[in-house]
């Protein structure tokens, strides 16, 4: 008898995120570093890893996203569950 594993598929990364609104709130530490680093890229690109290599948590990403301070840029045809983002306007903003 065999047995067949079944692979669990990870869930859809939706790239359209509704930001919140009347919430502007301030980012934590983690989301203020995040940020910061697509100071100094083209285009504001932000980060897939942080400083020791590992990857940003979705949350973390998602977070930023729905604040406003960042927007989707491109999603990845080799790995869809990566969110490629850039900074906006209101995520520079944070740090005048």
């Amino acid at each position: 008898m065999t047995t067949q594993v079944q692979k669990q598929k990870r869930p859809e990364i939706d790239s359209k995120v509704i930001p919140l609104q009347g919430r502007p709130g301030r980012p934590t530490p983690v989301q203020r570093s995040y940020l910061a680093r697509g100071l100094e890229q083209p285009g504001g690109k932000l980060p897939l890893f942080n400083e020791q290599g590992q990857l940003y948590s979705e949350r973390t990403i998602r977070a930023c996203l729905e604040h406003g301070w960042a927007e989707a840029w491109f999603s990845n045809p080799l790995k869809p569950d990566w969110l490629v983002c850039k900074l906006t306007e209101a995520g520079r903003a944070l740090f005048k």
